[in-house]
Formats: structure tokens, C-alpha cells, sequence
């Protein structure tokens, strides 16, 4: 009997070889088209999966290398299903004579003898039928899996393929979906529960049939210590671990950034964005549980911005992608909406900028009127009186900034955040008036937070950088928000705006707005490292009363710089910065008048605003610049960013530069009133 067995195998072996030599040569190619499509996925700066998207047909198959695999997790599954898998060049000799016998034995078959590399085979091109000759091309398309990819592509082609019940195929995506962690991070046991569940992955689903799933895991184990891979000791505490009884959903972090990546180029399978998903998985529940507390249909957007290099770290686009009672589906980082007060530090900051007032000037909030017919009232109904430029900017008093807004002008107001990128909505039909002073107008939370990160950087508006995989941007002269010494004047005092109770004071400056109808509640604060900008309210427009931006949106945002970690740093103070007492302060500077009529405004004659002039600073020392002024009531004192420079009877003045560059060149009269004219000296 033993004898015939002998022979029985013999005249097999050699007729599978004779059919495995010609089957090779006449098989065609394997197509691993389909094997090799893996689903899109979105990662954080660092690499951490922030969002799979599900591949054409609707199957979970993340990519995944062997390097990311918990080590323990290869050791089982080879233990298991292929001891000499690093051995055999796709077939495993011993196994496939030890089945061979079996199946002479028994008249059927017993054992498959299936390596890993046939598992992938069968994997790549599925056939129904269990026969001989399907066996036997399932050997050779192993060998010829092993002479094209090697042991390592063969094991990434079963990491990604190998099925675990329902859509899910894979070892990643597997491991997220029963344990919500990465392959690389396994306990032992969830190591061997996914070593048992593709033999039969919808009998052992452990979602649907735990028990089934204990026992093929615990089998896992018994083997595993059996042939020495694991100490019992360890085995035996494994099994004590309880199995999932569910799955768990995929990670969707930063869903809107996510689409976006995705709607910007779609045929990319790998997405890095600039995002870190720590700041990110902090921010999202805090910005859906403020936004539950302020009542139904509210909805929050948060957006945090390095002000070093622009990147975009962390982006909150609702209060619940899911929400539909909120419309969460809405990115409102995106959304324009009315800004209310929190444009106001650019107006101080165009008029620090061009001599018009400096921090400690003092400002009439007093009932005024502007023109026939404007009157604008603080939020309070109340006025405070002669106050510092400073303060009025920390109370958010809506008579100094209209005073101000006149005297900067509207049009020249919104032209200068439309040269620093921000894309302005003004009412149809409607030029520029004063109350853009107060929020008349619409802007992204995008577009204010990198306004806000202007003034952090001073002045410089940064370009922001939402992924790490693009081409590279190309080189271009940053647009300005402000000078550096009015950027840091605006700074320095928002640094000083009482913070909400249990805030520490001195510690991030920041500003509050709340659109016209309670319909917009916002924040933003800076320090030298980020800039956050918060928005809270209806997507769809509706007031909420009571939705107030510091008693709202403030909290909000005090507590998204905690959940962001780090000591606020204060933005450095340039060199030319003037600190001084009102009293200390020139003339023109310690009490801002309203402007005389138009027939003898004060205006820069010489030079002309935007011109380009060759002092010949190229060779050496460049030449004085003369300054010639019209109109406007002496004496002139005429400023360079923002300093004083000269002061004269006359409407003439010359000044020195010290080098080539773009300056901003100021002359104020005796009554308060301005000019400003910027220039390029080479």
C-alpha cells in the first residue's frame, strides 16, 4: 500500500511538472489592474489618516506596507498560514506532498496546501470552481507572482486584498474597522483575530458572528505558541481579550478639506495636507458642542493658520459633517458672510499707517453724524467720551471707527483688502460707504483669518499652503495689509482686549464682531505662532438673538488656543515702533480732528503715489527725496513708516533714505488732516 503511495505521488509530481512547464509558457499575463487599485486617501502633514474614500466599486482597500504591519501580526500570519513562506519560490514542496498523500488516501482532498503567494493568486484571479487543474493554476500563476513582485509584493498584493468580511479588504482598512487603529499598534489578540478571518471571512464576521470569531482567533493563538512564536503565557492572556461585536467607522477628519483635496485633483490616490490631525480630532467635537449649547440649527468654523509659513493646520468647516440639522454638509470656513466690527483693526491700522492717529491719540465717541444722514451708535447705545485710539479699538466703539474710516476712505479701505487677497462682497450696486467701517460687507472666515495672520507677520498677508504634495508656489512679493510698525501698533493693542471671564488677560490679541440681526457671531485671535478665526451662526442666514461674537464666539476661541497647546508668544516689536504718552506724541498725533473741506484738503504733491524712483541707491547712498505738499494748514510734519521725520512752516521738506525700498510716506496739518502716498525708492 505504502508502496503504490510512493509511486501514486511520484507520477503525480512529475505530471504536475510537465503541466506547470507548459502552463507557464502559454499562461498570459497576469493582470493586476484591479488588484493594485487602492482607495483615496487624505493624510495629515505627518502621515495619520484623516479620511478613506471607498474605491469605484464600492470596496474599503487601504494602502498599506509591510514596514507599517505590527511585527507580531507577520509572525502569526506566516506561523499560520505559510511557515516557509521566505523559503519557497511560491510553492511549498513539503506542504504540497503532504496533501498530495492526504487526497491519494482519502479519495478527496484534505488539505490545499495553499502558500500565501497561491492565496494571492486566487486573490487576483478568483475562480469558482475547486478542481485539480484549478489548483494547479493557481500554482503556477504563485510562481509567477514570486518572479515578478518577490516575497514583498506578494505579501503588500495579501496585505491589501485579503478579504475581511462585507467591503472591507485589507489589513488596514480591517483593522480600522473592528479596532479604529492602525495596523502598526495591534494587541496581540486583535493580531490574531485578523489572521483568522479571511479563511472564512463572512462565517467568523465579527460584527455579525463573535463567537465564531473567538474561537477561529483563539486557534490562532493555540498554534502560535505551539510552534513557539508566542509564550503561552501570552496566548493565554490574549484569549481572555473580548472581540469586537461591531464595526467601527471609518476616520473622517476635516471632511471639507478632504472633498476639497479631492475635487482639486481627482486622479491622485495619496493626498497630504498641511492639516495636523491632533489639532484637528481637539477642535472638531469642541467646535459641534459649543454649537449644540447655542441651540438648533447653529453651526461653527474654525480655521488656524501657522503664521510662519501659512499652512493651513487645522480646518473646522462645520459643526457636524453629518449634521444635517445644521448643515453640516456646508464649509463654512468658505461661506461669506458679514464681519460685523471684526474689520475695524484695519481700518486703525490704514490709519496708524499713514499718520493719521497712533495708538494713544485721543478720539472723540461722542453722538456724531456723518454726511445728511449716518449716525452710527456704539452696541451699547452708550459713548465713552474722549478716549485713546487704543482703547476705543479694545471696546469696539463704532464712532471712532467711522471717524476713522472717513478720514482713510472707504474705497481706498476696501482696495487695500482686495490688494491683499481678500475677496470683498459689497451690496449690489453700492459704492463703498462709512459703514464698511461696521461690517457692511461680506468676506470668507478664510479670507479674515489671513488678514488677522497679516498683521501677525507685520503686515505681510501670507499665501495659504493647504497640502504638502502640490508644486511648489511660485516666488512673489507677499501683498500687505499694513506697514510693519502700524501692523504691530494694531497688534499690541489687541493684545490688551479684556478677554472672556476665566481668560487670562495680556495673552493673545484678538477682536469680536457680530453681524448686523445677531446673524454672525465671530473671533479671531494671533499671537506670534497661529492665528485662529472663529465663526458661529445659521448657515442659512437666520438671526439668533442673542448670538453675540464676545459672548459667543470669544469663549469659543480662547478655549481652540488652549485645546492647541503652546505659551501665546507676543508679536515682536519692530525697531521704528513709537511708544509714547499722548503727550509725548507730535502735535498732529495727540487728538485726531475731523478733516477740513475739500478746497483746501491737504494732499502730497511730490512724489505721486505708486511711483518708482531712481535716487541711485544701486551705487552708493541714494540722493534726498524732495517732499512737496498742497493745501492743509501749517506747520507740516511729514512721517516715513510712520515716524516723524521733519516738521516745517513750508510746504516743501527733503528726506534722507537710508537704502532702497518700497516707504510710506505720510505729511499731517496742524488741524489733524492727512495724506499718504507710497513709493519705490531704487
Amino acid at each position: 500500500m505504502v508502496r503504490r503511495m510512493a509511486w501514486g505521488l511520484a507520477g503525480l509530481a512529475l505530471a504536475a511538472a510537465a503541466w506547470l512547464g507548459s502552463t507557464l509558457a502559454h499562461l498570459p499575463p497576469l493582470d493586476l489592474a484591479a488588484a493594485q487599485a487602492r482607495s483615496t486617501v487624505v493624510l495629515d502633514r505627518s502621515g495619520t489618516l484623516l479620511r478613506p474614500f471607498a474605491t469605484a466599486d464600492g470596496r474599503w482597500r487601504l494602502p498599506l506596507e509591510p514596514n507599517a504591519v505590527d511585527p507580531r501580526f507577520l509572525a502569526l500570519l506566516t506561523a499560520y498560514e505559510d511557515r516557509r513562506f521566505r523559503e519557497h519560490a511560491g510553492v511549498d514542496p513539503r506542504a504540497l506532498l503532504r496533501a498530495a498523500g492526504q487526497w491519494l488516501a482519502a479519495g478527496r482532498i484534505v488539505s490545499g496546501a495553499s502558500t500565501l503567494s497561491m492565496q494571492v493568486a486566487r486573490l487576483v484571479e478568483p475562480r469558482g470552481e475547486r478542481s485539480l487543474t484549478a489548483k494547479l493554476r493557481q500554482i503556477a500563476r504563485a510562481i509567477d507572482l514570486e518572479r515578478r513582485l518577490g516575497k514583498d509584493g506578494v505579501l503588500r498584493l495579501y496585505l491589501a486584498l485579503a478579504p475581511y468580511g462585507g467591503p472591507v479588504e485589507g489589513l488596514r482598512a480591517a483593522s480600522l474597522a473592528y479596532f479604529r487603529r492602525e495596523p502598526a499598534r495591534l494587541t496581540l489578540a486583535e493580531a490574531a483575530l485578523l489572521v483568522a478571518l479571511p479563511q472564512a471571512p463572512e462565517a467568523r464576521r465579527p460584527d455579525r458572528f463573535p463567537e465564531a470569531a473567538r474561537r477561529a482567533r483563539d486557534r490562532v493563538l493555540a498554534l502560535a505558541a505551539a510552534r513557539g512564536v508566542i509564550p503561552a503565557a501570552e496566548a493565554e492572556a490574549a484569549r481572555t481579550e473580548p472581540v469586537p461585536h461591531g464595526r467601527k467607522p471609518f476616520p473622517m477628519l476635516a471632511p471639507h478639506a478632504a472633498e476639497a483635496a479631492l475635487a482639486q485633483e481627482p486622479g491622485r490616490a495619496v493626498h497630504r495636507l498641511a492639516l495636523d490631525a491632533r489639532w484637528q480630532a481637539r477642535l472638531e467635537p469642541l467646535a459641534a458642542e459649543r454649537a449644540a449649547a447655542l441651540g438648533p440649527g447653529l453651526s461653527a468654523a474654525l480655521l488656524v493658520i501657522d503664521n510662519a509659513t501659512g499652512e493651513v493646520r487645522a480646518q473646522v468647516g462645520s459643526a457636524g459633517y453629518l449634521d444635517a440639522a445644521r448643515s453640516g454638509a456646508i464649509d463654512m470656513t468658505a461661506a461669506v458672510r458679514s464681519p460685523g466690527s471684526a474689520l475695524k483693526p484695519f481700518v486703525y491700522a490704514m490709519a496708524f499707517e499713514a499718520g493719521l492717529a497712533h495708538p494713544e491719540t485721543l478720539i472723540e465717541d461722542r453722538p456724531s453724524r456723518f454726511g445728511a444722514s449716518y449716525a452710527p451708535e456704539n452696541f451699547d447705545l452708550t459713548f465713552q467720551g474722549t478716549v485713546t485710539a487704543r482703547r476705543a479699538l479694545q471696546l469696539s466703539l463704532n464712532v471712532p471707527a467711522v471717524a476713522l474710516m472717513e478720514a482713510v476712505g472707504p474705497a481706498r479701505f476696501i482696495a487695500r483688502l482686495r490688494r491683499a487677497g481678500a475677496g470683498i462682497a459689497l451690496p449690489r450696486d453700492a459704492a463703498p460707504g462709512l459703514p464698511v467701517a461696521l461690517g457692511g460687507l461680506g468676506i470668507t472666515l478664510t479670507d479674515l483669518a489671513r488678514l488677522y495672520a497679516g498683521l501677525a507677520r507685520g503686515g505681510e498677508v501670507p499665501v495659504l499652503i493647504r497640502r504638502l504634495d502640490g508644486p511648489a508656489a511660485p516666488e512673489a512679493v507677499p501683498p500687505r495689509i499694513a506697514e510693519p510698525v502700524a501692523a504691530w501698533y494694531v497688534a499690541d493693542t489687541l493684545r490688551g482686549t479684556p478677554p472672556p471671564d476665566s481668560a487670562l488677560p495680556n495673552r493673545l490679541a484678538y477682536k469680536t464682531g457680530t453681524s448686523y440681526g445677531y446673524r454672525d457671531a465671530w473671533a479671531v485671535g494671533f499671537d506670534r505662532r497661529v492665528t485662529v478665526a472663529v465663526w458661529l451662526g445659521r448657515p442659512d442666514g437666520a438671526g439668533v438673538p442673542g448670538l453675540v461674537g464676545r459672548v459667543a464666539a470669544a469663549p469659543l476661541l480662547f478655549d481652540a488656543v488652549a485645546r492647541i497647546g503652546g505659551e501665546p508668544e507676543p508679536v515682536p516689536r519692530p525697531r521704528d515702533a513709537l511708544v509714547a504718552a499722548t503727550s509725548a506724541l507730535p502735535p498732529p498725533l495727540r487728538r485726531l480732528a475731523r478733516d477740513a473741506g475739500p478746497a483746501d484738503r491737504l494732499r502730497i504733491a511730490y512724489p505721486p503715489d505708486g511711483a518708482r524712483i531712481d535716487l541711485g541707491a544701486a551705487e552708493g547712498p541714494p540722493a534726498g527725496l524732495a517732499l512737496k505738499a498742497l493745501g492743509g494748514t501749517p506747520p507740516l510734519t511729514w512721517l516715513v513708516g510712520g515716524l516723524p521725520v521733519t516738521e516745517s512752516d513750508r510746504r516743501q521738506a527733503e528726506w534722507q533714505p537710508d537704502g532702497a525700498g518700497f516707504v510710506r510716506i505720510s505729511v499731517l496739518d496742524a488741524s489733524g488732516a492727512s495724506d499718504s502716498v507710497m513709493v519705490r525708492v531704487e
